[in-house]
């Protein structure tokens, strides 16, 4: 799942070596933090959010797929 957020994220930034998706395990779900240089983030979460909701979705249906529970969080202020 990972590799997958890594992946989608880094197509969409201008400085796709400054994306860290850090991967934390817990008793119920997986939660998966993105981190992107400061100028990047708004790129990352879109208008409204809907870019942010996107990949939500797409982590959604392949963790559904897997039976798991993946929450992705997309922290603003960069590295």
């Amino acid at each position: 799942m990972k590799e997958l957020v890594e992946y989608i994220v880094k197509s969409l930034v201008d400085k796709p070596e400054a994306v860290d998706v850090r991967e934390t395990q817990s008793e119920a779900v997986t939660i998966l933090e993105i981190r992107t240089a400061p100028e990047d983030s708004g790129k990352v979460i879109g208008r409204e959010g809907r870019i942010a909701n996107a990949i939500r979705t797409i982590v959604k249906a392949a963790s559904a797929k897997e039976q798991k529970r993946v929450s992705v969080e997309i922290l603003t202020e960069g590295k």
